[in-house]
């Protein structure tokens, strides 16, 4: 009895292994600026730049295709963070515009990352909701607000995926205590207008 076929089966997995970690290397490396790009773009969208915004979004989503050429099988995993971020990107972007948002479909990403970035988003969507009450725009932080509360409920129910999407659960919490607190500024900023809009009523 010999280790021919052991040292022929080892040596083939050895090479295999070692493409599919310099994959793994090369995508956790690359991606980075995905991720970098995506946050200046969401920096961009709440300083009011649509523009910088679109513009570093769409240069993230040209990487996004070429890297995904790199992760195939079990390395596709390595794609979430970044696809999550352009999600969150993406979407922030669509509503600052009153568009439609997109599909996993339309922006090319796996099911996890969607849905994780639409959970981040509503984070963002707290900060424009803010902004807004702000400089004196409820009815658009009203309107933003009323998409950040949907989108809460809609994705309440993936809780119960969260040993599949990993986070899952602890970012719908989170959320939970994001629309609640939104809930109450926007309450308050309202019960404040009609205040104001009564007293100038009675001073004409």
């Amino acid at each position: 009895m010999t280790l021919k076929n052991v040292k022929l089966s080892l040596n083939k997995i050895s090479k295999d292994l070692g493409k599919t970690q310099d994959a793994r290397e090369f995508l956790i490396k690359n991606t980075r600026e995905i991720i970098i790009l995506c946050s200046k773009s969401i920096i961009a969208v709440h300083r009011g730049d649509l523009s910088t915004g679109k513009k570093n979004l769409k240069e993230a989503g040209s990487l996004l295709k070429i890297y995904k050429k790199k992760a195939t099988g079990g390395l596709r995993r390595y794609l979430i963070t970044p696809e999550q971020e352009f999600v969150e990107a993406a979407c922030l972007i669509a509503i600052v515009e009153h568009k439609e948002i997109p599909s996993d479909t339309k922006l090319s990403v796996m099911p996890e990352s969607y849905i994780l970035g639409l959970l981040d988003c509503i984070g963002e969507l707290k900060r424009q909701v803010f902004d807004r009450i702000r400089i004196g725009e409820i009815d658009e932080a009203m309107r933003i607000f009323e998409i950040m509360e949907n989108l809460y409920l809609q994705l309440y129910t993936f809780s119960m995926y969260d040993k599949v999407v990993k986070e899952a659960r602890r970012k719908i919490d989170v959320n939970r205590i994001l629309v609640d607190d939104v809930r109450s500024v926007i309450t308050e900023e309202k019960r404040r207008t009609e205040l104001i809009k009564i007293f100038q009523k009675l001073e004409r």
